[in-house]
């Protein structure tokens, strides 16, 4: 029998990508996000492989939103054995100082709030499924270990979202639930269309970066995945090798 995924975020970009890689693959993949015309371009972009795909539109910020995503996985298909929490949003055009409340509580509800909530969901099912387990791999960017200027909400809830994944390695050892974070820089998607127009440096100076083909993200998350049950990987970082990651600042 197939494996049973779920990908947030999969209505563009990196969870576009990694959706129809999975499809390809072979999984069963229930495609959550806000648009329901996005996931069903996404499933049709599947071609013979469309009809392993569950489009739900989701807004993963709601409690209601997610149980019901899960609901409706659990009555498709009965369990639940990868999730990739990939759904996430920043906020450009703001100071530190001056970045309204809500903007903050927008992206904390979404990348960090959201992501745990469908952990949780992922996790009940994978407590409860026979055989046991699954695996949870998060979406963490490069901004979980280095950040960009102007960028104090998303960053805080990428960092987050390393304790998020850590606190779940640890506490599905018991139940045979294994959890990862891919740290991703620079993949090609219209997020990153920007990039090519430049991107403000620590010093304050624009410049453009490179990027890389997101294929790569996919192959990532499906090696994640293809490792067999008794081994992990806790952390991988993708990215493109010419993007100035490692000497930022």
């Amino acid at each position: 029998m197939s494996k049973v995924a779920v990908v947030t975020g999969a209505s563009t970009g990196i969870g576009r990508a990694v959706a129809l890689g999975l499809l390809k693959a072979g999984y069963r993949v229930a495609l959550a996000a806000r648009r329901q015309d996005a996931l069903d371009e996404t499933a049709q972009m599947a071609g013979a492989n469309s009809g392993n795909a569950l489009p739900m539109a989701t807004d993963v910020a709601s409690p209601d939103g997610v149980n019901a995503l899960f609901a409706a996985l659990k009555a498709k298909w009965g369990r639940c054995d990868l999730l990739f929490n990939n759904a996430g949003m920043g906020v450009q055009g703001y100071l530190l100082e001056d970045l309204p409340v809500e903007k903050w509580l927008e992206v904390v509800n979404v990348n960090l709030t959201g992501s745990f909530m469908c952990a949780q969901q992922a996790f009940r099912m994978m407590k409860e499924q026979t055989p046991q387990g699954g695996r949870i791999i998060n979406n963490g960017s490069i901004s979980a270990h280095t950040p960009r200027p102007d960028s104090v909400a998303y960053t805080a809830t990428k960092h987050a979202i390393t304790g998020l994944t850590k606190s779940l390695i640890l506490d599905g050892r018991k139940y045979n639930i294994c959890a990862g974070q891919i740290d991703i820089g620079n993949a090609a998607t219209n997020m990153t269309a920007r990039m090519q127009k430049g991107v403000k440096q620590p010093n304050g100076e624009m410049m453009v970066e490179a990027t890389m083909d997101v294929q790569n993200v996919a192959n990532a998350v499906l090696f994640m995945d293809s490792v067999t049950p008794e081994a992990n990987v806790p952390f991988l970082t993708v990215k493109a090798s010419l993007m100035p990651w490692e000497g930022r600042g």
